[in-house]
């Protein structure tokens, strides 16, 4: 198929200044959401790309229609950053049939990986784990229980950053997980579920540390700490990953301990992937990884907050 795609994709009416990406994003349902798109229209506009966005409002049967609407524009490529993992088998056979290449940003599928050119994410079982070494790291030997805000269930980094916390820190026995509920990688629902942890372990006073799966859900977590009467960052730690700038400017406050970053710029690495591919018939790497970095107060969190403000967090 490679070859014969990239032929068709080469001539004339493809050239790079004619090509029609689609892009199908999950939602606005975080701040590092919001960046991504801005930072993929960006990449776009950068590059002459013709971008054809669809928000899908966190829900796949609108990701699933806009997939499809795309096929019937016969668009030249589609970028999807996936709501879950399950249920694209068959959108992604009828793009497959179409001869237009889908690349996965920032969250994988389970389906067969011949049904799309290649996924750019982050490792997000390494996200997980490196939050999970911090704490290890921060309460040494002393006893301490963790409450964990989830992102949204079934999806991959719900799943995955999960998975890398839990080996982290349970191969330490002072360590347990006390309670654990889905946030839905919201600011709102963030501090809702930690407002019932607060209530549920004696207003807070046996919780020791915070681990949410996005800094959304995370600064919702430090507002509900506030609100009870502790001081976040002190009486209870707080670990999320993404790096986005209210995490930074919670970290000046002294409200937020450490934050692993995850960076929204998805959509170069796909589309440098995508040229190369449409160019010669070059095949990336199934998996595209990006950096993950750990950020605590001592990395000049103001510098940090500066520099990511303008990026449509």
């Amino acid at each position: 198929m490679a070859a014969s795609l990239a032929t068709a994709l080469t001539s004339a009416s493809f050239a790079a200044d004619k090509l029609v990406v689609g892009f199908s994003q999950i939602g606005s349902e975080s701040g590092w959401r919001a960046a991504e798109t801005s930072v993929t229209k960006q990449q776009a506009a950068d590059r002459g790309i013709d971008l054809k966005f669809a928000d899908a409002q966190q829900k796949q049967e609108n990701q699933i229609k806009a997939i499809r609407g795309f096929i019937a524009q016969g668009v030249n490529a589609i970028l999807v950053a996936p709501v879950v993992a399950t249920g694209w088998d068959d959108v992604l056979k009828e793009a497959k049939e179409a001869n237009i290449p889908v690349i996965l940003l920032d969250r994988g599928v389970d389906a067969p990986e011949d049904l799309y050119l290649t996924s750019v994410a982050s490792d997000q079982v390494k996200e997980g784990t490196v939050a999970g070494n911090w704490l290890v790291s921060a309460v040494g030997d002393a006893p301490c229980k963790v409450v964990e805000i989830e992102g949204t269930v079934g999806s991959t980094p719900a799943i995955n950053r999960k998975k890398g916390f839990d080996e982290a820190v349970l191969a330490h026995a002072n360590i347990t997980i006390i309670r654990s509920q889905t946030g839905e990688f919201t600011r709102a629902k963030g501090k809702e579920v930690m407002e019932g942890f607060l209530k549920a372990e004696n207003g807070g006073a046996d919780i020791c540390a915070v681990y949410a799966h996005n800094d959304d859900m995370a600064v919702g977590a430090i507002q509900a700490i506030k609100d009870a009467g502790l001081k976040p960052g002190t009486d209870i730690k707080v670990v999320s990953i993404d790096g986005v700038p209210d995490i930074f400017s919670a970290m000046v406050a002294g409200e937020a301990n450490a934050s692993v970053e995850l960076t929204p710029n998805m959509a170069g690495p796909a589309f440098d992937a995508l040229a190369a591919y449409l160019k010669d018939g070059t095949v990336p790497p199934k998996f595209i990884v990006t950096e993950s970095k750990l950020y605590t107060p001592a990395d000049n969190p103001q510098g940090e907050y500066d520099a990511r403000k303008g990026l449509g967090y």
